[in-house]
């Protein structure tokens, strides 16, 4: 389903246009003299992939590998 709107609406309310169009993901035709002239559509957003989302967010202190020398309650 699509909404026409008139070239000079679109002009006054073009950043209220892109929202709504955003939020609800329905395209917006725009008219001149009632003639279809261009339309405003959502943008497909790509799924991003889980793998290395969470890349840079971890940090270490100090030495992670080295052996501490103690006794866990696993180790017995």
């Amino acid at each position: 389903m699509s909404e026409y709107m008139k070239a000079g609406k679109f002009k006054t309310e073009c950043l209220k246009v892109m929202d709504r169009v955003k939020k609800t993901r329905r395209k917006v035709i725009i008219t001149k003299h009632n003639v279809p002239v261009a339309q405003l559509v959502p943008i497909e957003e790509k799924e991003q992939s889980l793998f290395g989302k969470l890349k840079g967010t971890v940090h270490f202190k100090g030495d992670i590998i080295s052996p501490i020398n103690e006794e866990w309650d696993a180790d017995r």
